[in-house]
């Protein structure tokens, strides 16, 4: 006999970075660090829902990115930007909502916490990353939604280059880290300026 699936839940709080001066190595993955808003979208069929990271459900200004994402029922973590001059630009993102503007507006998902019943939060960080890259390639997924690419081992490289790109930082999150919905020292973010 087959289990029920779970009903979706509600708002999650997020995981939060602890800000850090220099990033770590061992077993640990990084990625760019965006300038944007934090956004959960919540995609149950006809349901859509956009939830900011103080749980307010902006899918009005976030519509042709929930669009995009054309998969089961999930919800998917990331951070909605606009990239201009080759790096996302918070002002310029301001300025396309502020407008009521969707059309430059990009999502870089980078992590996934539901998927089709199952409560994914309690799964270490990189398995769920392997998650969310299946479940973007299987539906080919494209943008304005797009899958978050992470690099494994020395996260120091990663910033250094994204220093020379003048790239805000970087995050770095323990790969066998669970989902937590606070501030934690196994997810850490460091800034370039």
């Amino acid at each position: 006999m087959r289990a029920a699936k779970a009903e979706m839940p509600g708002f999650i709080k997020p995981h939060l970075a602890t800000l850090k001066m220099k990033a770590p190595s061992g077993h640990w993955i990084h990625e760019i660090k965006y300038d944007g808003y934090r956004v959960q979208f919540h995609i149950d069929c006809d349901s859509q829902k956009a939830f900011t990271r103080n749980g307010h459900n902006w899918i009005g200004k976030f519509s042709t990115i929930a669009g995009a994402l054309d998969i089961p029922p999930a919800i998917i973590d990331g951070e909605v930007v606009v990239v201009h001059g080759g790096r996302t630009n918070f002002s310029e993102l301001q300025a396309e909502l502020a407008g009521r503007r969707q059309d430059r507006l990009l999502y870089y998902a980078f992590d996934n916490l539901w998927l089709d019943g199952k409560d994914l939060r309690k799964a270490p960080q990189v398995g769920r990353k392997a998650i969310l890259k299946d479940l973007f390639d299987t539906h080919g997924i494209e943008a304005p939604a797009l899958y978050s690419e992470h690099h494994d081992g020395n996260g120091q490289e990663l910033f250094e280059a994204a220093a020379r790109l003048n790239y805000e930082g970087i995050v770095s999150e323990r790969a066998d880290a669970p989902y937590r919905s606070e501030r934690m020292e196994a997810w850490q973010k460091i800034k370039t300026v």
